[in-house]
């Protein structure tokens, strides 16, 4: 068989569009070393300027390390977006193609021309694809492109606007997946809580959660990437009310001062976000990841000082900060910017902060019994058996690694209830108590 390596860089959502291009090859063996590979594809990611450097020197990278007489091939975000400039610099990549052509990159390979369809894809009905990384957890994309209109965010100039997948499409690949082992399930998009907007729904979401609600064989499924204006109260009431949707809750709010709301574009005020919050907050076992940028085009101490304030007093499980990155394309890229130096300490201010409140989450779980799936060997070698929390989404949430065991040898993708013990360097360590039957 022929060999191919594929490297997916960027979010999870460029995974499931890598995933469906091996499920296009599965001719292919897919190999671990890229000198030894005769297709080699990187998915790269174009969203901000570290991410655009990271696939570059990637490409250059896997050029150097390649065969003779290999396959190049460059896809994805980045090339969506730049091009006329790649095709032009890169003399080392045999074939290019942006994010509509997923599903024909074998038919690319075989005739070696490049490809780009005017249109992004949106994965269908009778796609194949093989996932990666877990044999009981994968993602599910609803839904490609964004309307919304953040003044940081260049994402719909080369993903376009929203499109969603029907229904009956999700529910399929669902129902696939489970007969094949797979029991856990985070459901992703640019902007999850659109879902449906497209076609004149509202709260889209709630008529897939009550669909894959009807499937059996599902123990924890999650939304991703909530966006505050399309997320209403009834949606996370119903997640809230639901027995197979966890109360894992991601809303990226980039800011929290009224001021930066509105200068990004954001849609909401702060007031009406701290209820929203407050809501997720309040409900049973619930887990809130957020995110926000620091140093954006408009940003004064005060906008900077309540933001920290905030961060303190919000009782998140994860944060993720970022350093605003200057994009072309975008309504703050002509705004005036703030200087590297103060974006840095600013950065590095609210980092420690941020530090502080994650590893509280985490030490708030000792003592607690949780249900963890296994996922195999853990990041500190063979002692420790890797697992995570059934709330958590897959490997960004942290890693529970159970060292004691009541209930004999654990196996891979099995959920078990698990004490945690100790809270270490942002880890969880636990001893799995028993198997976990309905």
């Amino acid at each position: 068989m022929p060999k191919l390596y594929l490297l997916s860089l960027g979010c999870n959502k460029n995974l499931v569009d890598s995933e469906i291009m091996l499920g296009r090859l599965s001719e292919y063996e897919i190999c671990d070393e890229p000198n030894k590979a005769d297709v080699i594809i990187v998915n790269t990611c174009g969203f901000i300027e570290s991410a655009k450097k990271e696939s570059i020197e990637a490409i250059l990278n896997l050029h150097e390390q390649r065969k003779k007489n290999s396959l190049l091939v460059v896809t994805g975000c980045l090339m969506q977006r730049y091009r006329e400039e790649l095709m032009k610099e890169l003399p080392e990549v045999d074939l290019f193609t942006g994010v509509g052509d997923y599903e024909r990159i074998d038919e690319m390979i075989l005739k070696k021309t490049n490809l780009f369809s005017s249109s992004t894809y949106l994965q269908s009905e009778n796609s194949k694809r093989i996932i990666t990384g877990s044999n009981s957890h994968a993602f599910i994309k609803i839904a490609e492109g964004c309307n919304q209109n953040c003044s940081f965010c260049a994402i719909p100039t080369f993903k376009g606007k929203l499109k969603s997948r029907e229904i009956s499409s999700i529910v399929k690949e669902v129902k696939d997946l489970v007969k094949k082992g797979y029991k856990d399930f985070s459901f992703i998009a640019q902007d999850t809580s659109s879902y449906l907007y497209d076609k004149g729904q509202k709260d889209g979401l709630i008529y897939l959660i009550e669909e894959i609600e009807k499937i059996e064989g599902i123990k924890a499924a999650r939304i991703l990437y909530l966006y505050p204006t399309s997320v209403s109260k009834t949606l996370i009431q119903r997640i809230i009310d639901s027995k197979i949707f966890v109360n894992y809750f991601d809303m990226p709010l980039q800011h929290i001062s009224d001021n930066m709301l509105k200068v990004m574009r954001r849609g909401m005020n702060s007031e009406k976000l701290k209820e929203i919050l407050t809501l997720m907050r309040n409900a049973k076992d619930s887990f809130l990841r957020t995110g926000f940028i620091v140093g954006h085009p408009g940003e004064s101490d005060e906008d900077f000082n309540e933001l920290c304030e905030f961060v303190k007093d919000f009782d998140f499980d994860r944060i993720s900060v970022f350093a605003y990155s200057k994009e072309e394309d975008t309504a703050a890229f002509n705004m005036e910017q703030i200087p590297f130096k103060t974006i840095n300490s600013r950065l590095k201010k609210i980092e420690k902060i941020v530090d502080k409140v994650i590893n509280e989450s985490f030490k708030k779980e000792v003592g607690k019994r949780r249900l963890v799936v296994c996922t195999g060997e853990s990041s500190e070698g063979e002692f420790f058996i890797a697992g995570k929390d059934l709330r958590w989404d897959r490997e960004i949430d942290g890693e529970i690694l159970i060292n004691e065991s009541e209930c004999g040898n654990l196996e891979m993708g099995q959920i078990y209830e698990c004490e945690i013990l100790q809270s270490v360097d942002k880890k969880l360590i636990a001893k799995a108590l028993k198997k976990y039957a309905d």
